[in-house]
């Protein structure tokens, strides 16, 4: 799987401190970076100025001691551990970049340690409610065929949920049964869709498509009935309701589809690289979390049906 290029434009930042905005900038073109990730780093950065404006220290000017003040601050107003890392690795890519424009003479992050955090393993089903999810809509009414289409997809191929919102008639290809995205990083990846998803999606394009849109026109491979892209917000919505149909009492989460199709593959013997491919991780370590996961269904079969468990 080669990595394809893509250039799209960032969407303009709100009012900013002019070394923010040429960090952004910079790491836009240098990673290709999505909208997301941008906004975050602009609302981390944004926050630690205006704290740093408040007592009048100029952010070119930031300190170790100012940026552990900030730190303290937050953790007393209630930041968890996650927060205040995801923060400090902003404030880490940030100050490394003015250093290397040459706007400060030192990184004053090089002395702080990272908060320690437990790796929390991510929520996932059985094959049992991922089925009981997958019946949950009425696919005799158009909106529930294409509800039952995007989980099958979604479960087909382990795609995160803004992957799938945004997907376009031109990204799939149900005679070769594949799907082509471009995700994070601007990497693209080919992901097969198999049989059971192929066939959803023949019949949703079909007619329950046409009959969501009328006369509207869209590339938008999941319309609403406004003929707009869904929201990631309104399909985790849509998620939640059919998990209540189904009788799932687990918290899910966004993703929750995703980390079934990674672990279902690894619990059935895929290969950890092909897995991480699919999802389209750059880092293997990342895939990897889905081992200790599979190996905690391992012992739970064990403990249940072997005599002696």
């Amino acid at each position: 799987m080669h990595a394809k290029v893509v250039k799209t434009t960032r969407e303009p930042a709100p009012e900013t401190d002019p070394a923010i905005g040429r960090f952004l900038d910079a790491v836009w073109m240098e990673r290709g970076l999505s909208q997301n990730t941008l906004a975050a780093y602009r609302a981390d950065l944004t926050a630690l100025t205006r704290w740093l404006e408040a007592r009048r220290v100029v952010v070119t000017r930031t300190s170790r001691g100012d940026l552990l003040d900030f730190i303290a601050s937050r953790v007393e107003g209630g930041a968890r551990p996650r927060s205040t890392a995801r923060q400090l690795s902003s404030f880490r890519r940030f100050f490394r970049f003015l250093v290397r424009e040459g706007s400060v003479a030192e990184d004053p992050t090089a002395q702080i340690a990272m908060p320690k955090i437990g790796r929390s393993l991510p929520k996932s089903l059985t094959e049992d409610e991922v089925e009981a999810l997958l019946a949950a809509p009425a696919v005799g009414d158009p909106l529930g065929h294409r509800d039952r289409t995007m989980l099958e997809v979604l479960y087909a191929t382990g795609l995160r949920v803004s992957e799938l919102v945004s997907l376009k008639h031109s990204q799939v290809n149900t005679n070769q049964g594949v799907i082509r995205i471009v995700g994070k990083g601007n990497r693209e990846r080919l992901i097969p869709l198999g049989d059971e998803a192929v066939r959803w999606l023949a019949e949703f394009v079909r007619g329950p498509r046409t009959e969501i849109l009328l006369e509207r026109q869209t590339d938008y491979l999941f319309p609403t009935r406004r003929g707009d892209r869904m929201t990631r917000q309104a399909f985790w919505h849509i998620i939640k309701r059919y998990a209540r149909k189904a009788g799932v009492q687990k918290e899910l989460s966004p993703h929750t589809l995703r980390h079934a199709f990674a672990t279902h593959l690894l619990n059935r013997g895929a290969d950890l690289r092909v897995v991480q491919m699919l999802l389209g991780h750059s880092d293997l370590s990342t895939t990897q979390i889905y081992t200790h996961v599979a190996r905690e269904r391992m012992k739970e079969l064990h403990a249940a049906h072997h005599p002696r468990g």
